[in-house]
């Protein structure tokens, strides 16, 4: 049986090493306990030798926690960071994160490739971020109003985007996106709102991607439109028939599983005018994309301002925050609207995402993840060619997607993204990943060795 370097040594040999003892006369019976003793130290010793990572030998404290999690947590774990949607190997608890490397229970030490699914946009613990956080929680968090960090944040908004003339804040990304909607929907005094089929903009009836729960009311004004499909745009558009209150858009497309889709600068203006023409909002979705791509909105580049937008993950480095900024169009609304949360106004967050946004300005941060995402991107290319596997590498440079080409069930994703995280890789088979400010070129290199190694399995395993 051949052993793999994953979390999961000690259920392999459980099935390997008894056998191997059975089958030798000169040992003879062992006990059960001791059997126990001898899988465990040999699992830890094979560990060390083919794993580059760090190893704890207080192994499987990750398996403690989801055991006792089945308990008291319906599911064990709920949403998007449950790992039973991952192949078999990965962690679901951590200890620890450090600019572009995390630390599991295990005490395992991987090269990080989803930075918290996003919100760590200068990497794990930034000092700078981290320093401003502890002088504002030495004064207090959670106030009876907030702190002025509330009107710096807004004045550095505000700043940064051409097209935004005020701000407001939330938690969440399903806070800000839900705010938009209702911001849409107070000004215009229509009811129906324009989504791409797919999409993602969170996690409430009226937008969730389960349909448990959801009534037929939920979704009764919400209709659908084809990414970069103009005519599919045009006909839903059609169909509001005057009740149109917003087309609600992501800066790309980025569903989960399927290759993403820069937008093309010919749909991205007809959504624009279709509004105009309307007088709807155009809502652009940057919850997941904001501030990776540009510091002045993610279509700036494209010369489409939008109405609103929404705000969220990467804003405060790790610490939850949310936003919606907009045009002096939706101010009067924006006043009148009731949204509001009992930890909205917390002033650590706010003074994270004060220096967050000011470290990125600082140091071009799009612009440095670009090149390392680019690295990354042609080194993998090479690669997969050098092995004959054809790859779906999509989606910008900072935010890549690597998908296998016939993988209907991703199974060779999953294969693929095991071996680099038994490697100390952490990567995801079929969501955008995420590059950090953290992340350096040697930092890709060494990513891409074990890249090289995995696409070598894919290669052998699958033909």
């Amino acid at each position: 049986m051949t052993i793999r370097p994953t979390t999961t040594f000690t259920a392999q040999m459980k099935q390997m090493p008894i056998k191997v003892i059975k089958s030798r006369g000169d040992i003879g019976p062992i006990k059960p306990v001791a059997q126990r003793h001898l899988i465990y130290h040999i699992s830890i010793d094979l560990q060390r030798r083919a794993m580059p990572m760090t190893i704890n030998v207080r192994e499987h404290r990750d398996v403690e926690l989801r055991r006792r999690a089945e308990r008291v947590i319906p599911g064990g774990m709920s949403g998007h960071l449950n790992v039973k949607g991952l192949p078999e190997g990965y962690p679901q608890y951590f200890r620890s994160g450090d600019g572009c490397r995390l630390t599991d229970v295990d005490g395992r030490i991987y090269l990080d490739f989803m930075c918290s699914w996003g919100p760590n946009i200068l990497g794990h613990r930034h000092p700078e971020v981290e320093a401003a956080v502890r002088t504002q929680l030495d004064l207090g968090d959670c106030l009876n109003g907030p702190t002025p960090h509330l009107v710096d944040l807004a004045e550095c908004f505000v700043d940064l985007l051409p097209g935004a003339h005020w701000a407001m804040f939330q938690k969440n990304g399903t806070d800000a996106t839900t705010t938009c909607v209702t911001l849409a929907r107070a000004r215009t005094k229509r009811r129906k709102v324009l989504v791409a089929a797919g999409a993602y903009h969170g996690a409430v009836p009226w937008c969730s991607p389960s349909l448990i729960g959801v009534t037929a009311e939920d979704r009764a004004h919400i209709d659908t439109y084809v990414y970069n499909d103009i005519e599919s745009l045009e006909a839903a558009a059609k169909a509001a028939s005057g009740d149109l209150a917003a087309v609600i858009v992501s800066p790309f497309r980025h569903d989960f599983g399927v290759e993403q889709e820069l937008p093309t600068p010919e749909f991205a203006s007809r959504v624009r005018s279709l509004c105009d023409e309307a007088d709807a909002a155009l809502i652009l979705d940057e919850v997941r994309c904001g501030f990776r791509l540009s510091m002045k909105g993610s279509w700036s580049v494209l010369g489409i301002e939008p109405d609103l937008s929404s705000w969220s993950k990467a804003i405060a480095n790790g610490y939850p925050l949310a936003a919606v900024t907009g045009t002096d169009a939706y101010r009067e609304a924006a006043s009148q609207i009731y949204v509001t949360g009992s930890f909205w106004c917390g002033g650590a967050a706010m003074a994270a995402a004060v220096a967050t946004l000011r470290i990125l300005k600082r140091e071009d941060g799009p612009e440095k993840m670009r090149s390392v995402g680019q690295r990354f991107r042609d080194g993998i290319d090479a690669q997969a060619e050098r092995h004959g596997v054809i790859l779906r590498n999509s989606g910008p440079p900072q935010m890549p997607l690597i998908l296998f080409q016939d993988d209907p069930d991703y199974a060779k994703g999953a294969r693929f993204t095991q071996e680099t995280l038994a490697r100390g890789v952490y990567l995801h088979y079929k969501h955008n990943m995420f590059l950090s400010l953290a992340h350096t070129e040697a930092d890709i290199d060494e990513a891409l060795r074990a890249t090289d190694a995995a696409l070598g399995v894919v290669a052998r395993e699958f033909g």
